[in-house]
């Protein structure tokens, strides 16, 4: 899931890439946040607060008490090319954390620093909210692409073998592989 996060937020912010600044943006579309820009820069947000808390937890550090921080300013890019580097930043490191995980460490307990106090979950759990809420808002960027003038990009190769083929480019741009991804299976 850490792998196809990435490519899918390289593949989305690759079409945002080429949108006109005033489409990215300003453009009021229909969606829980009103612009692309800003439903992609609360991605890379939560994703900041998030991996902290679980870097931190794995580690055996202490919780953050100044993780709201991640959120100030709300919309920290302004453009595009600075939003989506900050995202395959975060993006490797979500995919080193999962790599070095094995079932006892999808059960470390994470503090995650909410504004009424620190509450824990297990990081299996953190992992499966963060992915959840990358895949939600995702999926509302890709709909709002629906009123510009670049087509909303296919999110849902990832998977399949037999797709392979068409995410094999990104990968590659992003430093992965079928074989990196999914050793041998890749192979069948």
């Amino acid at each position: 899931m850490a792998y196809n996060n990435a490519w899918a937020n390289h593949r989305l912010l690759a079409a945002a890439g080429k949108l006109v600044t005033s489409a990215f943006l300003d453009a009021t579309r229909t969606s829980f946040f009103p612009s692309i820009s800003q439903t992609l820069n609360h991605n890379v947000t939560v994703d900041w607060f998030y991996v902290d808390a679980l870097e931190r937890a794995l580690g055996g550090a202490e919780v953050n008490p100044d993780a709201r921080r991640f959120f100030e300013p709300e919309e920290p890019f302004r453009d595009c090319a600075s939003l989506a580097a900050a995202q395959r930043a975060v993006d490797r490191r979500l995919v080193l954390l999962c790599v070095a995980l094995d079932e006892h460490k999808l059960e470390t307990r994470v503090g995650i620093q909410r504004r009424t106090g620190v509450v824990y979950d297990s990081a299996m759990r953190i992992l499966a909210h963060l992915f959840q809420h990358q895949i939600h808002h995702r999926g509302q960027a890709h709909a709002m692409f629906a009123g510009t003038s670049v087509p909303p990009p296919q999110l849902d190769e990832f998977f399949c073998a037999n797709e392979a083929n068409l995410r094999a480019a990104e990968l590659s741009q992003l430093g992965y592989s079928e074989a990196l991804i999914w050793g041998s299976v890749a192979e069948k």
